[in-house]
């Protein structure tokens, strides 16, 4: 199986969350290489727009590319599966022998540089979620792709 890597802006400042994150990055290392990386958020300033933000907040995400990554940013315009769906489709693009590099912004969600230069954009639901709960969710439902797969 390929390396996942996720990208997300921030660190997670809730206990009971990032517990659970660790957790589920255990489990996910189990089944593959896994990379979890946190880009600095940019500070809201008066006079700073929500598009310079997200600008400023791209560009870190783009240092974090490699040119083998298949990059598959999230956003609430993306694909959506239910769990057996997803682990076909992550079967699918291990195929490739690509890294899978997902992509979760902050509270102001990606730039729109970084969701056209995504080969892929998912959605984890039509709800609205925290930006952490939302990688909480990432990690669980990737970990239960794989487990489908094996």
């Amino acid at each position: 199986m390929p390396k996942i890597k996720i990208i997300v802006v921030g660190n997670t400042k809730s206990s009971f969350i990032k517990e659970g994150e660790q957790i589920y990055l255990e489990r996910l290392r189990r089944y593959t290489d896994t990379q979890w990386v946190e880009v600095k958020p940019q500070k809201v300033r008066k006079g700073r727009s929500g598009a310079e933000i997200l600008a400023a907040e791209g560009q870190s995400i783009d240092k974090k590319f490699l040119s083998g990554d298949h990059i598959i940013a999230l956003d609430i315009k993306g694909k959506e599966y239910d769990s057996e769906g997803l682990a076909k489709w992550i079967e699918r693009l291990s195929l490739s022998g690509k890294s899978l590099c997902f992509v979760m912004g902050g509270p102001l969600g990606l730039s729109e540089k970084i969701l056209h230069s995504a080969d892929e954009i998912l959605s984890l639901s039509k709800l609205t979620l925290t930006h952490e709960m939302s990688r909480l969710l990432l990690l669980e439902q990737l970990y239960r792709a794989y487990t489908i797969i094996r």
